[in-house]
């Protein structure tokens, strides 16, 4: 038997709506908007007597395992370069900033010399204005222009909302520029009747990749006259653009480079990123262009609290009579609430949109015994709502309607929403850079803030509460992509034919992989090459062969049944764990029961309830090998990394008790089987070496899918991934290794690069594994080390101390 932990079809938390910050879209006089002014000095609590107030109590305080105290930096200024016209310079200054910081002068400089820049500097350190002074510069030159439209520039980020915000705050720092600079958001919710006016006169356009990939692109010749213009291609907060998104993001932007050279021009890049390891590699490997780097953070900070916060242990037993704790989500629902009552403006950030909405309903309904008027001023953000929604909330937001906020990594990237005092993470967002980038949220007109993060029941999350130095001591992480995908590169072969013919010449700009590919698109009758050119050959639309968020489909819209109403989405990878027949839906605090799936139509039918219980998919999975690309001796074992095929169904889900997860009972479901071929890095150990171990055939299946489990858990420390970006199955025998066997796999198509980071960190990422499960204080396993929440088996069986046996004795040959 196989045991199994797939990669969450929840894609939920991996891509959602985002928003942006005030010092990073356009940061006001060092840094304060001036329709906003700052707090008189000593009206807000310093972050650490605020602290002081949630950990009152002996039992909370003794939920803080570390506090790390980050002291105040001045900053440094500089002046902008003399190319600058004075009008932009004039505009900025009325804005409030009367200097630039030293990073955004030395940006703007290489963007004026033309060079593709990343600015990776901190949170709320201005990289918006590194590269919009020398954008709006640039566009007043051209408006000048005795001929034509003039200079034109394009702005990409990841979401819709950042778009928006971005767009709202050049309007606000152009307007002294008059007409000359034309902002406008051009995107899926874009009414019909302004998109012709925006391709005709727009100078400024604000998108996101997808609009690009599957708008823009494909009807070049109707924006001929706006790429031939193009001067600048702005790529905000492109640290975001890892795995398999980044990947696809990489071949949009080489297909828009190619147009961009069919109509005579040859724009620069302007990316901004947070705080990144090797911000240029990652850069140079999105663009494909020589990229410099400006990456000394000159703006100043406000001191940062930053506190880890283990929950306590509860009196109830879980899977196993393991010992259960308190969970992150009720955990960070009282600190939301507490800092509500203390009238602290905070996020809580949390890992899923269920999560969101549990700590937005919590904290309404604690608040409102406390006082009925503070639970309005709480409220949940993410995902799947629809456009109305979100804009109500944002406007709430920015005008300080709401002090609380519940919120998935949508609001990571972060909308004008300066002057926060606190945030909360509930769970280890999966990387050191995301974790930052959630924390850099609060303090941001550089007063002290106030960062804690709970730790979920996880592997990870207790090793990391009890090893700072992995968090404060370690620098982020490198950006992991990899355009060469023949999954994400074949689509794109495809849409830029049917953009303009595919010529020889144009090969060297896709990359290596594309030789290979094209022979293959041939024989599946996608493509057809005449004389020297290939075509794409179908009626369909190319730029339609792919998503490229990696969702796997089409968005299964929610809908109420009784009235026929759209609630959301869900995305079609996540539709058969989470909106399965009879499954439990949370949507703005309400819960719903899923009536039927139509996998077909894309359509899940839901009804109001009140379930006392939530629901639990389980699953199978299967995976052959297809191809070792490499494999190292273990000693006797063997350490590989290749292809393989894994083959996941979906055949029942839990109903749990809400408050204690008891099961109440397990429900037979008839949803197909899906296929995935990807790449994985994998193990094996032989008879020897279970026999040095003292592994036993009765312990040897719980002994690998407890070390399966723990790895899975451990390696978004070493490879830029959330622990539901990869999946794991561990084999008591397989079939194509005839070895027991534990395999690691990329849960996207082609894979993602996390596979083959774990396999080149494969002795680091195992010890750090021996060493969570060694070091946990449970008997028999808890989900602190080995117990997984996602276990397609519930966790059955484990073994906990085969596992750390297991570990000692591969390593040993490691």
């Amino acid at each position: 038997m196989a045991f199994n932990h797939l990669p969450a079809g929840v894609h939920d938390a991996l891509v959602p709506l985002s928003v942006t910050p005030v010092t990073d879209s356009v940061p006001m006089a060092n840094n304060h908007r001036p329709d906003r002014p700052p707090a008189e000095p000593g009206s807000r609590p310093e972050p650490g007597a605020v602290l002081h107030r949630l950990a009152a109590g002996p039992s909370r305080a003794a939920r803080i395992t570390h506090t790390e105290h980050l002291p105040p930096r001045a900053g440094r200024h500089a002046v902008w370069p003399e190319r600058i016209r004075p009008e932009v310079v004039a505009a900025v200054r009325a804005a409030g900033i009367e200097h630039p910081w030293a990073h955004q002068a030395r940006a703007a400089e290489h963007a004026l010399d033309g060079d593709s820049v990343v600015v990776a500097t901190g949170t709320a350190s201005g990289k918006s204005l590194a590269y919009l002074v020398p954008v709006l510069s640039t566009l007043l030159d051209g408006s000048e222009a005795p001929n034509g439209r003039g200079a034109t520039a394009l702005y990409l980020a990841p979401t819709k909302a950042l778009a928006a915000d971005q767009c709202r705050s050049v309007k606000e720092l152009s307007q002294p520029l008059g007409t000359s600079v034309r902002a406008a958001v051009y995107d899926g919710d874009t009414p019909f009747e302004e998109r012709e006016w925006i391709r005709q006169y727009g100078t400024y356009v604000l998108t996101n990749p997808d609009m690009l990939h599957r708008g823009i692109l494909p009807s070049h010749p109707r924006w001929s006259s706006f790429l031939k213009a193009l001067k600048y291609v702005v790529v905000d907060e492109c640290h975001t653009y890892r795995g398999v998104f980044g990947s696809h993001v990489a071949q949009v932007l080489r297909r828009l480079r190619r147009l961009c050279a069919r109509y005579g021009a040859s724009p620069v890049f302007l990316l901004a990123s947070a705080t990144a390891a090797e911000p240029a590699v990652a850069a140079r490997r999105l663009t494909g262009l020589p990229v410099v780097e400006v990456a000394d953070d000159a703006s100043p900070r406000g001191e940062l609290v930053f506190a880890l916060w283990e929950p306590p242990l509860t009196e109830l037993e879980g899977e196993k009579g393991a010992p259960v704790r308190r969970t992150a989500t009720a955990e960070a629902a009282d600190l939301l609430t507490d800092l509500t009552v203390q009238g602290m403006r905070s996020i809580t950030f949390v890992r899923s949109r269920r999560g969101a909405e549990l700590i937005s309903v919590i904290a309404q309904e604690r608040l409102a015994e406390v006082d009925r008027s503070l639970a309005g001023r709480v409220a949940a953000y993410r995902g799947g709502y629809l456009p109305e929604e979100r804009r109500a909330l944002e406007r709430a937001l920015h005008s300080g309607e709401l002090l609380g906020l519940a919120a998935t990594n949508a609001l990571e990237l972060g909308l004008d929403i300066s002057g926060l005092d606190a945030v909360v993470i509930a769970g280890y967002p999966g990387t050191r850079a995301s974790l930052w980038q959630q924390a850099g949220r609060a303090g941001r007109s550089g007063q002290g803030a106030l960062a804690v993060l709970v730790a979920r029941d996880d592997p990870l999350d207790t090793f990391l509460v009890h090893h700072p130095e992995a968090l404060f001591d370690q620098p982020v992480e490198t950006t992991v992509l990899d355009p060469d995908n023949p999954y994400v590169l074949a689509p794109h072969l495809c849409a830029a034919a049917a953009e303009l013919p595919l010529t020889e010449e144009d090969l060297p700009l896709f990359g290596p992989a594309c030789e290979e590919l094209l022979p293959q698109l041939e024989a599946a009758k996608l493509l057809r090459r005449r004389t020297r050119a290939w075509h794409w050959t179908r009626r369909e639309r190319a730029a339609d062969l792919t998503d490229i968020r990696g969702e796997g489909g089409r968005p299964v819209q929610v809908v109420e049944a009784g009235t026929g109403r759209l609630l959301g989405t869900v995305d079609a990878g996540a539709a058969h764990t989470t909106v399965h027949e009879g499954a439990v839906h949370l949507h703005q605090g309400r819960t719903y029961l899923v009536r039927s799936l139509d996998l077909e139509d894309s359509v899940a039918l839901v009804e109001q309830a009140t379930p006392t219980y939530s629901t639990v998919a389980r699953d199978t999975t299967a995976i052959s090998v297809l191809e070792t690309d490499t494999e190292i001796p273990w000693g006797d074992g063997r350490l590989c990394y290749g292809s393989v095929e894994v083959t996941n169904q979906v055949v029942s889900f839990l109903r749990r008790r809400l408050i204690t997860g008891e099961v109440l009972g397990e429900t037979k479901l008839d949803l197909p089987p899906r296929t995935l071929r990807t790449r994985a890095v994998w193990w094996t150990v032989t008879e020897d070496q279970l026999d040095a171990a003292r592994i036993n055939p009765e312990i040897l299946g719980g002994a690998l899918h407890a070390a399966e489990h723990a790895s899975i858990g451990m390696l978004p420390l070493f490879a830029t991934c959330d622990r539901w970006d990869i999946g794991g199955v561990s084999v008591p025998l397989h079939p194509d290794t005839l070895l027991p066997t534990v395999f690691v796999y990329d849960g996207h198509p082609g894979g993602a690069g996390f596979a083959e980071r774990a396999f080149h960190t494969a002795r680091a990422w195992l010890t750090a594994t021996q060493e969570a499960i060694a070091s946990c204080e449970c008997d028999a396993g808890c989900p602190s080390c080995i117990q997984s929440p996602k276990c397609g088996n519930g966790n059955d069986p484990l073994h906990k101390r085969g596992a750390v046996r297991l570990l000692t004795e591969l390593l040993r040959g490691a």
